[in-house]
C-alpha cells in the first residue's frame, strides 16, 4: 500500500519532518521566498496534504489541482490565507496552530510596546550615526509606563497573555471584544471591559490581537485613529490589514497619536513608503513568532494535525473539520 503524500511549502525544522516521514512521503519546496502558484498547483496534484504558511494563497482555484487532498495545515494562528467556504465544499480539514505561539506573540508586543514608548530604535540609530552628544536632562524623553492605561482591542489568547504582563509594569488594562457573547471578567478582576471606541479614546497605549475579517479590515482608521489620545501609541501583532496604514502615516506625521508599533503590514513584505520615513514608528518584520521553540511547535502540531487526519482520526485544531 503507498504511503500518502504532503507538501510542506517551506523548510521545516528536521525534527518535524523527521515526524512526518515516519507515516508520510514529503515534498518540501525550499526557496527563500512563497511558494509560486504555478508550482504550487503543481505539486499539490498528487498530494493528500499540504502544509502552508500565511503568505499562501490557498483558494478554489489551487484545491482543484488537488483532487485528493484531505487536509490543509496552515502554520499559523490566523487562517485569512485559507478559503473555507472552498475547503468546506470539498470536505478537505483545515487546521491552525492556536496556544503555541501564544507567549512568544505576547513578548514581541511588549517589546515593541517598550521600544516605542522609550524611542529605543530612535536612540539606537543616532548614536549608530556618530550624532549622540553625551547625556543630556531632555534628551530623547520617552514616556513611563506605570499608571499608564493599556487597552486591549481582543480579548482571545494573545490578548490576554499581554494582559497579564501589564502588573508587572505597573499598568491598568482596559479590553474590549468584537465578540459580544464573548465572557468577560468578573467585578473583582483588575481587566475592566469596555466598547472598542471606549478603549481607543482612553487608553495611552493600544494594543491590537484581533483576526483579520471583514469587520476589522481597517478597525483603526482616520476616524478611530482621531479619536485616541494625542500622546497615545498603537501597537499591531495581529493582522497587517487591521490598520489603515495611509491613515495610520498621516496620524504620526502630524500629532495625532505620538507613536505606533507594527510586527504586520497590509501588503507585506512591502511596508508603506511614509512609514518608513517616520521615526516615531518602531517597525519589525513579521517576527511575534520567530523564536526557535515557537516555531517548532508551531511546524510540529501542523504536522499532527496532518498525521491525525491521514490516519482517519479527528484533527487536533481544526477551523474546517471536512
Amino acid at each position: 500500500m503507498s504511503r500518502p503524500s504532503v507538501l510542506v511549502t517551506r523548510v521545516i525544522p528536521d525534527s518535524v519532518r523527521e515526524r512526518l516521514a515516519s507515516a508520510c512521503d514529503i515534498d518540501v519546496y525550499t526557496g527563500a521566498t512563497a511558494i509560486p502558484r504555478d508550482q504550487l498547483k503543481a505539486r499539490l496534484t498528487d498530494k493528500q496534504a499540504l502544509m502552508c504558511l500565511l503568505t499562501d494563497r490557498i483558494d478554489a482555484d489551487v484545491l482543484d489541482a488537488a483532487p485528493g487532498l484531505r487536509i490543509v495545515a496552515n502554520i499559523a494562528v490566523g487562517f485569512d490565507n485559507i478559503d473555507l467556504s472552498a475547503a468546506r465544499a470539498r470536505a478537505i480539514v483545515v487546521t491552525n496552530t492556536p496556544d503555541v505561539l501564544t507567549e512568544a506573540t505576547a513578548d514581541l508586543t511588549w517589546g515593541l510596546l517598550l521600544a516605542v514608548m522609550r524611542r529605543i530604535p530612535e536612540g539606537e540609530r543616532l548614536l549608530r550615526r556618530g550624532e549622540w552628544k553625551g547625556w543630556a536632562l531632555d534628551f530623547l524623553l520617552g514616556s513611563d509606563l506605570r499608571h499608564k492605561q493599556l487597552g486591549i482591542v481582543g480579548f482571545g489568547r494573545i490578548g490576554r497573555a499581554v494582559a497579564a504582563r501589564a502588573g508587572g509594569f505597573g499598568m491598568r488594562v482596559i479590553y474590549a471584544t468584537l465578540d459580544a457573547d464573548a465572557p468577560g471578567f468578573d467585578s473583582t478582576s483588575a481587566y475592566t471591559r469596555a466598547t472598542v471606541d471606549e478603549v481607543l479614546a482612553t487608553s495611552d497605549v493600544i494594543s491590537l490581537h484581533v483576526p483579520l475579517t471583514d469587520e476589522t479590515r481597517h478597525l483603526i482608521n482616520r476616524r478611530t485613529l482621531a479619536t485616541m489620545k494625542r500622546g497615545a501609541c498603537l501597537i499591531n501583532t495581529s493582522r497587517g490589514p487591521v490598520v489603515d496604514e495611509d491613515a495610520l502615516a498621516w496620524a504620526l506625521r502630524d500629532g495625532v497619536i505620538a507613536g505606533a508599533g507594527l510586527d504586520v503590514y497590509e501588503r507585506e513584505p512591502v511596508v508603506h513608503r511614509a512609514l518608513l520615513e517616520l521615526d516615531n514608528v518602531v517597525l519589525a518584520p513579521h517576527i511575534g513568532s520567530a523564536t526557535v521553540e515557537t516555531r517548532t511547535a508551531m511546524a510540529d502540531l501542523a504536522a499532527r494535525n496532518v498525521l491525525a487526519v491521514l490516519a482517519g482520526q479527528p484533527p487536533l485544531t481544526p477551523i474546517v473539520a471536512g
